[in-house]
């Protein structure tokens, strides 16, 4: 379905049969809607248990002031969601075109893998003199801190091109064909899902800042699930 105010619009079941897909317009300002619409993702994506993987198709970047609606509760809200969308217990996927910037590249940078055009360009929106702090300027700086594209855009809202952005690996491949390197990249998430899924992501994101002797009980933890999973399935 569509809200005609808000341009949102819901989960349906297309590019793939099962998977779940959002499209998700940059140009529109945050809103109670777009969060509910990205929390629906989540809700279905949890209710079948990772067997469906999840779609964003994003594009489109702020263009102008920033909504007098804005408050921080909202944008509190909206961060959540995707704190919530990065840990689903089903694969990610996003599709980029074009200008991504606002929710767009929130979305963008909140999945697990990123397929985008040649034409895009991620964008950190610029209004009243400041770049906004979001935080799609976390991603960004966990990528490349010190990366001069990554520092310019989060500063001064210079674009970080297609080519830069596949070199800081912000995004996971450049085509010009977007549903046939969609459809490679769900048949590599064909096989891993579920709860698994989300520990291994968990593991991936918590190792930068983890010491070995940290680390050692969780991935100890996780490796006894495993056996303990491989046992029953053999008895079973």
């Amino acid at each position: 379905m569509k809200n005609g105010k808000s341009g949102v619009q819901a989960v349906t079941g297309r590019p793939g049969t099962d998977d779940l897909v959002l499209t998700i317009d940059g140009r529109q300002a945050l809103s109670p809607e777009w969060v509910a619409a990205v929390g629906a993702v989540c809700d279905s994506a949890e209710d079948r248990a990772g067997r469906s993987k999840v779609v964003l198709q994003v594009t489109g970047a702020p263009q102008g002031s920033r909504s007098s609606d804005l408050t921080v509760s909202l944008v509190s809200k909206w961060e959540r969601v995707l704190r919530r969308l990065e840990r689903l217990p089903a694969a990610t996927i996003a599709v980029a075109d074009a200008d991504c910037g606002g929710l767009a590249l929130d979305a963008l940078l909140a999945t697990d893998y990123r397929i985008a055009t040649s034409s895009v360009r991620l964008v950190i929106p610029v209004a009243d003199g400041a770049t906004w702090p979001g935080m799609a300027l976390y991603r960004l700086a966990r990528h490349g801190a010190s990366a001069a594209a990554v520092r310019r855009a989060v500063l001064f809202g210079t674009p970080v091109e297609a080519a830069e952005a596949l070199a800081l690996h912000l995004v996971d491949e450049l085509v010009d064909e977007p549903a046939a390197a969609l459809a490679m990249a769900g048949e590599r998430a064909g096989d891993v899902s579920g709860t698994e899924l989300a520990i291994r992501r968990q593991l991936l994101s918590d190792a930068p800042s983890t010491s070995f002797d940290e680390a050692l009980g969780v991935h100890l933890a996780a490796c006894d699930r495993v056996l303990r999973r491989a046992t029953v399935g053999a008895t079973s």
